[in-house]
């Protein structure tokens, strides 16, 4: 049994010690998953400059990250559908948990943070019925899962917490299975949609796509100003057709599509592989590694910019403009011009870029 001296000594100890912040892991910018050589997967902290802070090694190949709110934790997802999260100390390397989806879920490689960081959610299939969940993990007893929600949807891909813990789902609209990976099953029952989630599960608000676009799985999503949600699809049809690839919405009103000149939007091939709004909500950009484009909007969906680049498709607010990682080992940052920040041989960056509040 502890002494009253040494128990005191030990409370008097942890009041007194000082909470670590993202500054402890070098303050970066930004988080990205990357491939490098010999099969070795990797997370990685960047400066706004570009420069590595920190890497801490992954045991397969990351899809996204969500990085605690204060302090320097993150935690790293497996591409979808998937089977590991790991929750990292960025300080020092160390693996803190091990998350594993329960008996018939798999992950779809994302998660994002509420109840000021103390809940962890992630974005998981029960695949069986095909039905989206939302899996809750409580930060303070030890990562323990403590609940899940419906997301309304199939097949959720990225979700985002809005303020007020209001958590938005981007519903794919297809099932996916782990005993037949990387096939889209029911593709032509699909109904994709976006949805506004409480954190008890109550449904708050929820944009489907017209009958004609039913095929358009929605994917990423992004925050733009006064509550535009820009949300990026992944047409599962013919990709040459053309078809829109970004939505913006805000609770209570209908969906705006955005429109590209005809050549470009059939250079992206039907494929979004990341959404992202500029640091001031202004500007909208949405990646296509399969086109090799990035293609930037004004907050009302009208086109503005493309910027052409091999395999690329992480995307996050700059300071000025956007982050923009590519599959060849490249970051830069875009505003009106490319303003190239590093290049890392060997590398291979994964889709998303997650920015970090520091």
């Amino acid at each position: 049994m502890m002494r009253r001296r040494s128990f005191l000594t030990a409370l008097i100890a942890g009041a007194v010690a000082p909470r670590l912040g993202w500054a402890d892991a070098g303050s970066p910018a930004i988080l990205g998953a990357a491939r490098e050589g010999e099969g070795r997967y990797a997370l990685f902290g960047l400066s706004e400059r570009g420069a590595d802070l920190f890497r801490i090694p992954l045991p397969g190949r990351g899809h996204a990250a969500t990085a605690h709110p204060t302090a320097p934790e993150a935690v790293a997802f497996a591409r979808s559908p998937g089977n590991f999260a790991i929750v990292l100390n960025c300080v020092t390397g160390q693996v803190l948990a091990r998350l594993h989806a329960p008996q018939g879920r798999h992950f779809y490689g994302h998660g994002t943070f509420i109840a000021d960081g103390e809940i962890l959610c992630t974005s998981e299939n029960a695949y069986d019925s095909g039905e989206g969940r939302i899996g809750l993990w409580s930060r303070r007893e030890g990562w323990r899962r403590i609940a899940e929600i419906p997301t309304h949807g199939i097949g959720p891909h990225e979700i985002k917490r809005m303020p007020g813990d209001i958590l938005v789902a981007a519903n794919g609209g297809y099932r996916n299975h782990p005993d037949q990976p990387g096939v889209k099953l029911d593709v032509d029952l699909m109904r994709p949609n976006l949805s506004y989630v409480a954190t008890d599960g109550t449904l708050l608000d929820q944009v489907e796509l017209d009958p004609d676009l039913r095929r358009n799985s929605i994917r990423h999503i992004a925050f733009g100003r006064d509550g535009v949600v820009a949300f990026g699809m992944q047409w599962q049809g013919d990709p040459a057709e053309g078809m829109p690839l970004l939505g913006l919405h805000r609770r209570g009103q209908g969906a705006v599509l955005a429109e590209l000149p005809i050549h470009e939007a059939m250079a992206m091939q039907g494929y979004v592989g990341s959404v992202a709004f500029d640091a001031e909500g202004r500007r909208v950009a949405i990646s296509s590694p399969r086109g090799g484009r990035v293609q930037v909007f004004d907050h009302r969906g009208t086109h503005q910019q493309t910027i052409r680049r091999e395999d690329v498709c992480g995307l996050a607010p700059a300071r000025a403009g956007f982050f923009i990682s590519d599959g060849l080992g490249g970051l830069v940052r875009a505003d009106q011009t490319l303003h190239p920040l590093s290049k890392s041989p060997g590398r291979a960056w994964d889709h998303h870029l997650v920015p970090v509040s520091t």
